[in-house]
């Protein structure tokens, strides 16, 4: 959960205008993404990491050697610190979910291609 300073994104709409040649945001307060769609503006987001748990149980692990019998217990915290992974991590998943985003929009415009044009009318 993220504790806002300011006021949420309903109080503060982003502000389109002119910069020429073309019609564009003014602000970017909406992250670049409107309605699920960019709007040419830098992507931006927060993220909030859980930290990892130590398990305090007996775990049965295999060793090096390949022998069965080794087993693995933690006692205290020892928390591993994510953060010098924390950025490669979201740098990924975020490139992997706009690849995503891409190739579901390739395969939505192939399937509509491919399917004929319907030529019906509407009566009201």
């Amino acid at each position: 959960m993220f504790i806002l300073n300011s006021p949420t994104s309903n109080t503060i709409p982003t502000k389109f205008g002119f910069t020429k040649p073309k019609l564009t945001t003014l602000t970017n307060n909406s992250g670049g993404i409107q309605g699920g769609i960019s709007n040419g503006a830098p992507i931006f987001f927060r993220v909030a990491f859980k930290p990892p748990a130590t398990i305090g149980q007996a775990q049965k692990t295999v060793t090096y050697d390949g022998e069965d019998d080794g087993f693995l217990e933690n006692k205290g915290r020892h928390d591993p610190c994510v953060v010098p992974r924390a950025v490669p991590i979201v740098e990924a998943m975020a490139s992997l979910c706009i690849m995503d985003a891409l190739l579901m929009q390739g395969a939505r415009k192939m399937a509509m291609s491919a399917l004929p044009s319907l030529n019906v009318s509407l009566s009201s």
